[in-house]
């Protein structure tokens, strides 16, 4: 089973479709990944404080919490879009909309100045429509079925132990250090068209509140179409326990974890200032790395404007991005092993090793020129009112058919209309 597939939904998201097999109990406990995640989370918790201080270090909590929640509810990006190209299961894509809806609500009037929270004035992720953009996204829908997750999945992949997706990370930190490299071929050769916020238009936030909702209830109802067309089959169970274990022993309902990282990102907005991102940190960690052997990349465009210079030149840990991301993988690693489901690949077939380094780089370069990943321009694009944000969900979907089509190559199989899609 794949670790970024869905799970049981309540039947406001569900559709018809064939019966899966019933879940599994919950497995023991694993007590020393659980004591070695939770020590290193208190310890790293410290190092955050005195270097970044406490603003920087409530970023670090909420990346644990986000790492949880990721974790617990298998809250996926890369085969909510394979399950829909392949067998037409758009349970997934509606949680999507769920989480979005859900995050345009709380954003609205963070990013108005109805709600205040005292810290940096927010600022949504508004970016440019370009060609970066649009081949950009597309690229990283293409990486996302070859390197097995997404940016955020990557994440929480890797905190739960598995090994083929550390590959996945190498090639997205190589892939970011390319598009770092060549930024301003994107930025100044490729057409760059302008910053689209709908909320800055005429219909101010609560039009464009409006709007958006509807485009989403419009994308749901699509799906359930879909779905009684092609009668998908149903999404399989991971193991759960019963009752309140279920909170930090089980799996979640899908929509309880759309709720939960709409409103940390909504939290991350209200504490930095701006939403959840996740790719800006694997650049910067390749930057660190070229710069330890002896690459001047102080000098690339990329790295010489004000805000990265600065970012480049400080501790990681005084990144709040970096300290998120950190968050993730060992929030993820504390609640996988409290799940029981903690678990080392020590073997990788070569081909999967290959796919998931290129996929990785494929996602990396493509975060770079597209403005972010499924997290920066998908989620906190669209939450933020920005079009750049439809824009890139629909060319990675587009890129999801093309990165379908390669997994056999790789060996990857690909869900049938007769299996429970994982």
């Amino acid at each position: 089973m794949s670790v970024l597939d869905g799970i049981r939904t309540p039947a406001l998201l569900k559709a018809p479709s064939r019966p899966a097999p019933a879940a599994a109990p919950a497995p023991p406990v694993k007590i020393v990944p659980l004591i070695v995640g939770v020590v290193a989370a208190v310890a790293l918790g410290v190092a955050v404080q005195r270097v970044g201080g406490t603003r920087t270090l409530w970023l670090y909590v909420i990346g644990l919490a986000l790492g949880v929640a990721l974790f617990h509810s298998r809250f996926g990006f890369t085969s909510a879009w394979r399950q829909l190209v392949t067998v037409g299961q758009g349970r997934a894509l509606r949680a999507h909309m769920l989480m979005l809806g859900t995050a345009c609500v709380l954003f609205a009037p963070i990013l108005s100045g109805l709600v205040g929270f005292g810290g940096p004035k927010p600022a949504g992720n508004i970016e440019p429509i370009s060609a970066g953009l649009f081949i950009g996204a597309f690229a990283f829908g293409v990486g996302m079925q070859l390197g097995g997750s997404c940016a955020s999945g990557t994440l929480f992949a890797i905190g739960s132990g598995q090994s083929a997706i550390v590959l996945t990370l190498a090639g997205f930190i190589t892939g970011s250090v390319l598009g770092t490299a060549t930024f301003s071929f994107w930025t100044d050769v490729m057409p760059v068209g302008p910053e689209v916020s709908l909320a800055q238009s005429r219909l101010g936030y609560g039009g464009a509140l409006v709007v958006q909702l509807a485009i989403m209830a419009a994308i749901a109802l699509a799906t359930l179409a879909v779905a009684r067309r092609r009668r998908p089959p149903e999404i399989a169970n991971p193991p759960r326990a019963r009752g309140l274990r279920r909170v930090v022993r089980g799996a979640w309902p899908l929509w309880a974890g759309a709720l939960a990282l709409a409103a940390l990102n909504a939290a991350t907005l209200a504490v930095s200032g701006k939403p959840w991102g996740i790719t800006s940190a694997f650049a910067l960690w390749g930057a660190k790395i070229a710069q330890g052997l002896g690459l001047d990349v102080a000098g690339w465009s990329y790295w010489s404007a004000p805000k990265n210079a600065a970012m480049l030149n400080a501790p990681v840990l005084a990144d709040k991005t970096s300290v998120m991301d950190v968050g993730i993988m060992l929030g993820a690693l504390a609640a996988s092993a409290a799940a029981g489901t903690f678990v080392l690949h020590r073997r990788v077939p070569w081909r999967l090793a290959a796919g998931a380094i290129a996929g990785g780089i494929l996602m990396g370069y493509g975060a770079r020129i597209a403005y972010g990943c499924n997290i920066g321009s998908y989620f906190s694009g669209i939450a933020s009112f920005s079009l750049h944000g439809w824009i890139w969900g629909a060319m990675a979907l587009l890129g999801t058919f093309g990165g379908v089509a390669l997994r056999p190559l790789i060996g990857q199989a690909n869900p049938k209309p007769t299996d429970s899609v994982c």
